[in-house]
């Protein structure tokens, strides 16, 4: 079997899997896990910028919450279904990463990192400005009659659940693909020798620009689904704490690898809520596990994996 097919099997048994847990787990995991596929989106984004393409970014939460609020208004305002609010989102985000991205772009290493922070500084503030609309940091929820797709009541949790499932497959599969392409081989090859893909001719600029934009947008759909399914839309979503989630579950799971967003989002998931149960001070617990697993698995629980076990490992 080529890598190829075992990078599909994979992947297809990881969505099988995920299916299967709705009925296999109580209803406490099930719900767990519907909130931990769509932040796997998130986090998937994230790792099309900084794992393949090598660009540190601290401002996603801007993407993030483009797409949460462009569906959230349009349906809270506008009074429309969620298909247009979530084309709304999409289109929401398409735009912040585009414009963002060529701006941002502009700045390499350390500063492009320092000005996406700036970016999504202000898109927060931009958010608590108007909390005429928003409400800023109280945020707002989505009644059950606004979370209506096609007939199907987004509120109940089987249904919220596979919804889920569908979205985080899709995009699953999406980058898996991704990355076996011809532009995701380029891709690494950024992140590897920057100049050395230019002198092979490419267009590094443009092809950074596509890579921020894909991230971006799906990004956006994360926190579209989000508001969408779970029923609320705030300013938190927004803050720099937003940005860091996603660059802590690539580090975890493994940057530059498909399963390793996935994987880091349910241990830091599960981490917080196993050490909430015994302290208030459960950040603390947590960092101490953070720091010991970036000292003896710097490449993440999926880079271990790729190394000891599975070499083919996209």
């Amino acid at each position: 079997m080529n890598n190829g097919w075992r990078s599909f099997c994979l992947h297809a048994v990881i969505v099988a899997l995920l299916a299967y847990m709705y009925i296999g787990l109580p209803e406490y995991h099930s719900g767990n896990f519907a909130r931990i596929m769509v932040l796997a989106i998130y986090a998937m984004a994230y790792n099309v910028l900084f794992g393949y393409t090598g660009l540190l970014s601290l401002g996603h939460a801007l993407f993030f919450s483009a797409g949460m609020y462009g569906l959230g208004l349009t349906i809270q305002q506008f009074g429309v279904t969620p298909l247009p609010g979530l084309l709304a989102g999409l289109l929401a985000a398409l735009l912040v990463s585009a414009v963002i991205g060529a701006l941002a772009l502009r700045t390499t290493g350390v500063a492009f990192m320092i000005v996406t922070l700036m970016f999504a500084q202000a898109g927060y503030l931009t958010i608590l400005l108007f909390g005429e609309y928003t409400r800023g940091d109280e945020g707002f929820v989505l009644q059950q009659s606004q979370r209506i797709l096609f007939g199907i009541d987004l509120s109940q949790a089987q249904n919220r659940y596979y919804a889920a499932l569908l979205l985080f497959s899709v995009c699953f599969i999406a980058i898996a693909f991704l990355v076996r392409s011809g532009f995701g081989k380029t891709l690494v090859a950024i992140r590897e020798n920057e100049e050395r893909a230019r002198m092979l001719g490419y267009d590094i600029q443009r092809i950074k620009l596509y890579a921020i934009i894909i991230s971006g947008v799906m990004s956006g759909l994360s926190g579209a689904a989000y508001a969408l399914l779970f029923g609320y839309a705030g300013a938190t979503f927004a803050t720099v704490q937003y940005s860091i989630f996603p660059l802590l579950w690539v580090l975890l799971g493994g940057a530059g690898t498909t399963i390793g967003p996935l994987i880091g989002t349910v241990f830091m998931f599960y981490l917080v809520d196993f050490a909430s149960e015994f302290t208030s001070a459960y950040m603390l617990i947590t960092g101490v596990v953070l720091i010991l697993l970036t000292m003896f698995a710097p490449h993440g629980l999926a880079g271990v994996l790729r190394k000891r076990v599975m070499p083919w490992l996209p």
